[in-house]
């Protein structure tokens, strides 16, 4: 069974202005900032607005760009990926296949094997960890 798509008053009664910014406004964490920009636990990045399943943390790198970075998403239809023109800039949007919320970009600069890299705002993911 399908889990309902999070409504904009639901999500606003339980996101930060920042977290509701990113997600349902396409707006962007300042670089460094976010909580888990270094974060180096084990376990899988879900979105915050839906809880989808979306990295892994062994898919997690260090890209010094100040944002979390994978060089994979999860198996299956987890994300999907937009054409953004904002900003005067040509870039992929990457949003929750679930829910449609924002979660960053991607870009061919990521490491091998993808060549990817999908960067994401902290404040549109939570974090799981794996059991101890």
């Amino acid at each position: 069974m399908s889990r309902p798509k999070p409504t904009p008053e639901a999500l606003r009664g339980r996101l930060s202005s920042l977290q509701y910014h990113v997600t349902q406004e396409k707006g962007t964490e300042r670089p460094f900032t976010g909580k888990y920009a270094t974060h180096k636990e084990s376990g899988t990045y879900v979105c915050v607005c839906c809880g989808s399943e979306l990295f892994r943390s062994d898919t997690k790198f260090d890209a010094h760009c100040g944002w979390p970075s994978f060089w994979l998403p999860l198996a299956g239809e987890r994300i999907r990926q937009h054409r953004d023109t904002s900003h005067g800039m040509v870039r992929t949007e990457v949003t929750c296949a679930h829910c449609e919320s924002h979660l960053g970009h991607v870009f061919d600069d990521g490491p091998e094997p993808t060549g990817l890299r999908y960067c994401i705002n902290s404040a549109s993911l939570d974090f799981v960890p794996d059991p101890a």
